[in-house]
């Protein structure tokens, strides 16, 4: 019998969920963030509009990277690593699927950087810790973290974060606008599929749209930035959902969206 599947994906009725299950602490190596890498391509490659990203532990949702690892090879295999969680997390912004992670856990260094390479963030309650703790190590958080935390939460408080390498606890997220929703731990997982299925069954144009504007956007100069939302929004437009949006609207009724 063969060991468990460290990264698993699957898909039903438009949502796709990635789960990483690498006990005790599901901290991560080249191995397993490759095997990460290839569970996003396949579901960006899916039939999904909407894939939640969780965790199979009960206690951590990612402790990171594995820092033994790191100690025992060199610079240039360490590098490999940051090269492949930078190119995976990247490619998840830049797809069509609105990517959700469920936080019920643990999530420091790279593990809270998987989630920021996310587009929402929901956390079931919890006492457990979250942060980006690699100053403590002398180094820093090289998965995107200095830079996606910073635009999501502001230059000021990242910094902070960031060099002071402190925990935070969720309601500390929720404050700092990290976290879009906090759900009863018995609840979160239910909680979090029906908001992605709500979305899956939304305009998933106009959704991919968006993504669209908030990422690329963001690295514009406002101008640019502005134009490009013409551009995107003219699409819609001529889209049959936007067609069919502004009609159900008008007559009252639900719009029924088919991602033409």
């Amino acid at each position: 019998m063969g060991s468990p599947e460290v990264v698993t994906y699957r898909v039903k009725n438009g949502v796709g969920t990635i789960t990483l299950d690498n006990p005790p602490a599901n901290s991560y190596d080249l191995q397993v963030m490759q095997s990460l890498g290839s569970a996003v391509d396949e579901a960006i490659a899916s039939d999904a509009n909407v894939v939640i990203l969780r965790s199979g532990s009960t206690k951590f949702f990612s402790a990171g990277a594995d820092v033994k690892k790191f100690l025992e090879g060199d610079v240039e295999g360490n590098m490999e690593m940051i090269r492949t969680s930078q190119a995976t997390f990247k490619r998840m912004g830049a797809a069509r699927q609105v990517f959700i992670a469920h936080i019920n856990g643990h999530a420091l260094g790279g593990g809270l950087e998987i989630t920021l390479g996310c587009d929402l963030r929901f956390a079931s309650e919890g006492r457990y810790k979250l942060g980006t703790p690699e100053v403590t190590l002398g180094l820093l958080p090289g998965n995107g973290g200095t830079q996606r935390l910073t635009r999501l939460i502001g230059a000021s408080r990242a910094m902070e974060l960031l060099l002071t390498g402190r925990t935070f606890s969720v309601e500390d997220a929720v404050q700092f606008g990290l976290i879009h929703g906090v759900f009863p731990a018995e609840k979160a997982e239910d909680a979090v599929r029906e908001v992605a299925e709500r979305l899956a069954a939304g305009p998933t144009l106009a959704l991919a749209a968006i993504k669209r504007c908030v990422h690329e956007g963001s690295q514009l100069a406002l101008d640019d930035g502005l134009a490009l939302e013409q551009d995107l929004v003219e699409d819609l437009f001529r889209s049959a959902d936007g067609l069919e949006g502004m009609t159900a609207f008008v007559e009252k009724r639900p719009a029924e969206f088919t991602g033409a």
